[in-house]
């Protein structure tokens, strides 16, 4: 055998008893779980740690991270071992020319400009390819799944307009739908609080739904609200979910704002009452209370029609920037999920423009200064909307389809800390500090059960034939390092992560291993 851990307390991640095992390892495979007499030609003493599938992070902003980071420790010294990307309906594939250029501006704030990546690359199986090659070849530092982004292929159909789509655009939508499942995509994103995936109808949706379903993929909304319409959204998001007999996945699932403080019972006992019906469902959370998005994306649907110059063009105009922030003080706004914006939840985390460096850490002090960010830094800063409730957050990431999520933005100077530590912080805080889990029920909720909902069959549980992708980690210290002050800090607890049976961590430090690849589900049309 390459490697034998030796005396590793099995946190396998079905959820059942860990147990104490010897593991081999062979050709990236673990070969024997037991107690093996032999060694390998490298032996580990994990005597005091828990051997764990590696983490599964469903819901991540690494598209292009990954690309431009070798190391990418954010996650890599987490233990995630394969992030989901292409989240909230906005990526980089499927693209044609015009399209790319308008989404790279939209979520600049996500994942930087991009003005440091090659795109060199349209299609789906194009940017999972791209992976594969990253980095002279060697590939990138943890693995990595694809959602089709239903805004990116809604604005290439039909660009950035608020109108319902032609026959002939929705076929052009399915197509490009399953064009991107069959070149390997897991399911299909959508963000309906982003435009221009905000302007598609119920129908439109369940249409794309069905291709989705035919696929045997899932379908990942950020729905069109987590706070006054949160539980309409869940329901219509359920519905459609039930009508296009496609499996559903629920982003970073939370109630939040003030109307929603102590009501997750409601979201939990609707997906209950779904879930006893047959359908196929299962959520994410990142296991803190404020969300992050850009400061752009609570501005109302409608104007972002037409895109992002558009946008810039409305907010320089007086009249306009008058009517948005109508919108936003005094109505509730569609991008801020229908409640009037409190400026003070509003704390600056990153600008892409250095001149607007001194924001970062603030929170905003009116609408004049959110408009002078905006037009400054051409709709890149992003923001932590400081909205959430602890006892929501609690009640939805104990309910038995949950998984977890980071919804992790890499960019701007102070992030929020939930990209550098959503998985030491379940781990440490709510099972060890809380127990609010229990070690084995976590595991499970990190790796396992996000593996079944990918419908990988070789990934996701400590089991002989399956990759060893797999992380060591101390029970009794595992903690985040990350901090709301310090965002960057990496988690303690975690000396060794392996990818294919490789280390990519080994003894608490980053290695220079890059064996992440695109996972490709074999995805085919089961029409």
């Amino acid at each position: 055998m390459d490697l034998v851990i030796r005396g590793a307390r099995v946190v396998d991640g079905t959820g059942g008893p860990s147990y104490t095992a010897d593991v081999g390892v062979h050709e990236g495979r673990i070969t024997e779980i037991g107690r093996l007499p032999g060694g390998g030609r490298r032996t580990l003493d994990a005597h005091g740690l828990a051997l764990a599938p590696g983490f599964v992070d469903m819901h991540a902003h690494s598209d292009l991270a990954l690309l431009r980071d070798p190391d990418h420790s954010a996650k890599a010294a987490q233990g995630v071992t394969l992030e989901v990307l292409g989240q909230d309906g906005l990526s980089y594939a499927p693209v044609d020319d015009r399209t790319l250029g308008e989404v790279r501006a939209a979520i600049a704030g996500w994942n930087g400009p991009g003005d440091d990546v090659d795109f060199d690359w349209r299609t789906v199986g194009g940017y999972l390819d791209r992976l594969d090659r990253a980095h002279g070849g060697q590939g990138v530092a943890v693995n990595a799944a694809y959602l089709v982004p239903q805004g990116t292929v809604r604005a290439y159909a039909l660009g950035w307009d608020d109108r319902p789509a032609t026959a002939a655009e929705l076929d052009r939508m399915r197509q490009l739908v399953a064009e991107g499942l069959a070149e390997g995509a897991v399911g299909m994103s959508s963000g309906l609080t982003y435009t221009p995936g905000m302007y598609a109808t119920g129908a439109e949706l369940t249409e794309l739904c069905r291709v989705v379903a035919r696929y045997g993929g899932y379908y990942c909304p950020h729905h069109r609200s987590y706070g006054r319409g949160a539980p309409a959204a869940y329901a219509e998001m359920v519905a459609l979910a039930r009508e296009a007999g496609c499996a559903l996945h629920l982003a970073h699932a939370t109630m939040n704002f003030g109307e929603n403080r102590g009501r997750a019972g409601e979201l939990l006992d609707l997906l209950d009452a779904a879930l006893a019906e047959g359908v196929d469902i299962t959520l994410d959370s990142y296991p803190y209370t404020p969300g992050c998005t850009t400061l752009a994306a609570l501005l109302p649907g409608w104007a972002h029609e037409g895109g992002p110059e558009a946008v810039l063009a409305r907010l320089r105009d007086d009249a306009q920037a008058e009517r948005i922030r109508h919108a936003l003080e005094t109505e509730g706004s569609d991008g801020c999920h229908g409640v009037p914006v409190d400026w003070s939840t509003i704390e600056i985390s990153g600008t892409a423009d250095p001149a607007y460096g001194p924001y970062v850490g603030r929170r905003l002090d009116g609408w004049e200064t959110a408009r002078g960010l905006l037009l400054g830094d051409r709709l890149a800063p992003t923001v932590l909307q400081h909205v959430g409730h602890e006892e929501n957050v609690r009640a939805i990431m104990r309910h038995r389809v949950h998984t977890g999520g980071s919804d992790g933005i890499l960019q701007g100077a102070k992030p929020h800390p939930r990209a550098y530590g959503t998985f030491p912080h379940y781990l440490g805080h709510y099972v060890r500090e809380l127990g609010l889990l229990s070690l084995e029920e976590c595991v499970a909720h990190l790796a396992g059960r996000p593996a079944a909902r990918l419908r990988l069959p070789d990934r996701g549980l400590v089991r002989v034939g399956y990759r060893a992708d797999l992380v060591l980690f101390d029970p009794d210290t595992v903690a985040a390092g990350s901090t709301y002050e310090r965002p960057r800090v990496l988690p303690t607890g975690i000396p060794h992560v392996l990818i294919d049976g490789r280390f990519v961590l080994c003894d608490g430090r980053r290695t220079d291993v890059l064996a992440g690849r695109a996972v490709r589900r074999t995805a085919r049309d089961l029409r």
